[in-house]
């Protein structure tokens, strides 16, 4: 990686951003068994399994998610099905219930490297959708690239300016945190192929993320 901060700093960081996002599934399953542990009532009772059920699956599908995104990819080839991405996708803004996913994906497969950047990028945008919204996500394989497009809209988009200096290459070293490693990867991953970022000017109603990848 080309930023001066060392792997081992930046393996730190994308940690911190999964103990952050499973802290609270995490937490809510302690809840629910202490209040298990205490509770005589058959309602209430059924209240934290339900509960608990929730946790669950949140956890569940955030650390699917995260396996694909951050991770290596274990137990797959050089490619991955499309069908496991979106899944992942659909999964971590299923709990959400504001994000509504459009798949349009054709390819039955994916390399590894076009699947995690392509779940960064829809995690990132969907991040955006702070109100909810229609969240647009495409990979089409032609001769000797691949292109990925994520399309987000809705009532009201917030991209950091900190993400959107990543993606751009432009985010200075102090800027480099656990909310900014996402984006940052994405973009060292990219330009180390030989592929480019495109992003949506700031401002628009209409937020739309582009890459091109050799091979």
């Amino acid at each position: 990686m080309t930023h001066p901060t060392d792997s081992i700093e930046f393996a730190s960081l994308l940690c911190s951003r999964l103990c952050h996002d499973l802290l609270s599934p995490v937490g809510a399953l302690n809840n629910g068994l202490e209040l298990m542990a205490d509770e005589t009532d058959p309602d209430m009772r059924q209240r934290c399994l339900d509960l608990l059920t929730d946790s669950a699956r949140t956890s569940a599908n955030k650390l699917k998610f995260f396996r694909l995104a951050f991770g290596s990819a274990g137990g797959f080839g050089d490619a991955v099905p499309t069908h496991e991405a979106r899944v992942a996708i659909e999964g971590m803004f299923s709990t959400v219930g504001r994000v509504k996913v459009g798949w349009l994906v054709e390819e039955d497969m994916l390399g590894k490297l076009p699947v995690k950047i392509l779940l960064n990028l829809a995690l990132i945008a969907g991040d955006a959708l702070v109100r909810g919204g229609q969240l647009d996500i495409g990979a089409e394989q032609r001769t000797g690239v691949t292109e990925i497009v994520v399309r987000a809209e809705g009532p009201k988009l917030v991209l950091d300016p900190d993400l959107r200096s990543a993606l751009a290459g432009t985010l200075p070293p102090e800027g480099l945190a656990s909310r900014t490693a996402a984006a940052w990867m994405v973009r060292e991953l990219v330009v180390k192929a030989g592929g480019e970022v495109a992003l949506s000017p700031p401002g628009e109603s209409v937020l739309l993320f582009g890459v091109s990848i050799p091979g």
